[in-house]
């Protein structure tokens, strides 16, 4: 007579996910059924160690620092939707200030709300579609495992289980990035990802530089907050990219 499968096997083979497939984590409301398939790239060392710190359960935030190029965005929702696959969290939440990377401004945009803010999340959508195998971006939306939003809605809001990706902070005030942190309940996550040398804002340098040197401490560590850096040498995007970078880091910092 032929052994039984274990549930777990089964329900590895089917694509399917039971509590016991979670790590250890606590458990969480709506919790993925059916794994979603992800590419996987060659990752370098470096993009490694970063996947060590933002899957570790006892992470809570991740404050990411690191020049155009070198994937803070891929590898945030690459981490959400594996944090989804083990049963870690319930959902993904994008969010990024709605601020024009141009001293023109585009006007008014045509459409509804979310036409209109369409435009601000593509960096995300583009990062689903490249990572996702079999599964298609609007569906994820349909199922409430994925949204967006600006930061501006974020005030009032109670985060239980969810992945939170702050993108672009270099844009986002001091009192915006802590309004999004003080939203985070049990079992939530973030990422707060930024490049400095990006920065829209006009009037002011931003809050991200400030709340990444507060919080790169021991003490942080300890309540699962951490700080990981990518510098010039991490760009993935092209060499041309990585070679103006560091022009204008040097011609920056004369």
């Amino acid at each position: 007579m032929p052994r039984k499968k274990s549930k777990q096997v089964e329900g590895e083979q089917k694509g399917q996910l039971d509590d016991s497939m979670n790590g250890g984590l606590p458990p969480i409301r709506n919790p993925l059924k059916t794994q979603i398939k992800l590419r996987q790239f060659p990752w370098t060392e470096k993009q490694k160690d970063f996947f060590k710190v933002a899957l570790n359960p006892d992470t809570r935030i991740v404050f990411v620092d690191g020049p155009a190029g070198t994937s803070k965005t891929l590898l945030a929702t690459y981490c959400g939707l594996q944090l989804l696959n083990m049963r870690a969290a319930s959902d993904i939440c994008y969010l990024r200030s709605a601020v024009e990377s141009s001293d023109s401004h585009l006007g008014f945009l045509p459409g509804s709300a979310d036409d209109k803010l369409r435009f601000y999340n593509l960096p995300f959508i583009d990062k689903l579609d490249e990572l996702l195998i079999g599964t298609k971006v609007a569906k994820l939306e349909e199922t409430g495992r994925v949204s967006m939003f600006p930061i501006n809605f974020a005030r009032g809001l109670h985060w239980p289980d969810k992945v939170i990706i702050m993108d672009e902070a270099q844009n986002s005030t001091e009192q915006e990035i802590t309004t999004v942190l003080t939203r985070m309940g049990k079992n939530c996550r973030c990422f707060v990802l930024a490049d400095p040398m990006q920065t829209d804002l006009r009037r002011s340098t931003g809050g991200f530089q400030k709340m990444f040197n507060i919080f790169a401490d021991e003490e942080s560590k300890e309540m699962g907050i951490h700080t990981f850096e990518f510098t010039e040498d991490d760009i993935m995007r092209s060499e041309l990219v990585k070679y103006l970078v560091k022009k204008l880091k040097d011609v920056n910092n004369e």
